[in-house]
């Protein structure tokens, strides 16, 4: 049996821990998902995928509708009714977002594709007017490559370097070293809120702290946090955050950047087009302000609607019967897959959510993934975009089970049932 030290949410999430998991009626969260009640070859459907795309509550899925059918037109521009009403939920997602984030303006969130998008963003525009040869960029071993490979690219532009800290083998970031490595000529640090890939918890706050004693700033990617965490960006004092509409119950094609007001306004626009602009002539364009000088075009406006509904959807759950409901399925999930034989835990840290890695005797990823899904349970499996993550942790690939709001131990159980006919058929 593996042993596995666990966290209670009190630790992870900042929580008092006075309201517990039997405080969260799950039962009534999963009747919002229509897609739940699918089945997957003849199987009831146990989604375990989360961290790669949420499944979609009934209140998202009408909020779109409902704009396609009765708001749909084109934003700010127009003076007609639909317009109005349109360009009205669109602003109005962006306020709830700033909610979300206790972000201190609407003007500090900016509307993207997903964290990729928002990560290249200050890469191109704060990275490159504040890098040069010889300065430095921070991250670690534990990002996905949507915080890895922008940063190359901008290396690659200005002659900056690219440093790494290093993380210990139960998937924690050594704070020591992270700390070391914060030098004279780094610009910027960019770290993941959660991972991916281990479900670690970093400490952000600390992580900040440090990067603005010696006058760096701080980029998060907050992708597999937003569904998760309570994100208060004033408290955690960063400069930049991004997460992704779609992996927090919202649709694809929609996330958020949120960037401290002064540094927007002294950053160049990403792309140049419509919206962008106060005025256009052959001889020179001035820029609109923030947000508008980085949505150049038409935005996905059905998207943003969507992302304010899922926003709707959290804050109306009792978040801290929330997050005590997740870490006991988490909790529930690590002991009961440390019984499996042969079965090794990825990421063992004494702060995780919301994700569970592992790897099977000799068993590919792969093979793992296409028997549980013949059971009707759907996890990840492959590299989980952290191909530098597996090589520091010795493994090609892992396979990994993600949770949600609406996971339950009968889903974990499901997993380990599943797993036992996968080592039944590779005996």
């Amino acid at each position: 049996m593996t042993t596995v030290q666990t966290t209670a949410p009190a630790l992870v999430h900042g929580r008092s821990g006075r309201i517990g998991a039997t405080d969260f009626d799950v039962e009534r969260v999963r009747r919002d998902f229509p897609i739940l009640r699918e089945k997957v070859h003849g199987k009831p459907l146990v989604y375990l995928d989360s961290a790669a795309t949420s499944q979609k509550p009934q209140a998202v899925i009408d909020a779109m509708s409902r704009f396609l059918l009765k708001e749909n037109a084109n934003v700010h521009r127009g003076v007609h009714y639909l317009a109005e009403r349109a360009t009205d939920a669109y602003e109005g997602a962006r306020s709830k977002v700033q909610r979300f984030l206790n972000a201190e303006h609407a003007e500090e969130i900016i509307f993207v594709r997903g964290t990729t998008e928002a990560i290249n963003l200050v890469a191109q525009t704060y990275g490159k007017t504040h890098l040069g040869d010889g300065d430095e960029v921070l991250i670690t071993e534990m990002e996905h490559h949507s915080n890895i490979v922008p940063w190359q690219m901008l290396c690659e532009q200005t002659g900056a370097r690219l440093r790494v800290a290093p993380i210990n083998d139960t998937g924690e970031l050594l704070l020591e070293e992270f700390e070391k490595l914060i030098g004279p000529r780094t610009r910027l640090v960019a770290v993941t809120h959660v991972s991916n890939v281990l479900g670690t918890v970093n400490p952000i706050r600390r992580i900040v702290e440090m990067a603005h004693a010696r006058g760096a700033r701080v980029l998060v990617d907050g992708a597999q946090a937003a569904p998760h965490l309570d994100i208060d960006v004033q408290a955690l004092g960063c400069d930049f955050y991004a997460f992704s509409g779609h992996k927090m119950y919202g649709p694809t094609g929609i996330g958020v950047l949120y960037g401290r007001s002064e540094l927007l306004d002294a950053m160049p626009p990403y792309q140049g087009g419509g919206d962008m602009i106060l005025s256009v002539s052959f001889e020179k364009t001035i820029y609109n302000k923030s947000p508008a000088k980085f949505e150049a075009g038409t935005p996905n406006m059905a998207g943003a609607v969507g992302l304010g509904a899922a926003v709707d959807f959290l804050g109306s759950l009792n978040r801290e019967a929330l997050v005590a409901h997740e870490q006991d399925v988490l909790d529930y999930g690590i002991r009961a897959l440390a019984e499996v034989p042969g079965l090794r835990l990825i990421g063992t840290a004494r702060g995780k959510a919301s994700v569970i890695s592992f790897v099977l005797d000799d068993v590919h990823p792969h093979d793992i993934g296409t028997i549980l899904d013949r059971e009707g349970i759907a996890i990840r499996t492959g590299h989980h975009c952290a191909q530098p993550l597996m090589s520091r942790l010795g493994v090609v690939a892992t396979a990994r089970a993600s949770l949600a709001c609406h996971s339950t131990r009968r889903d974990i159980d499901a997993l380990v049932s599943g797993l036992g006919k996968v080592r039944e058929i590779f005996r």
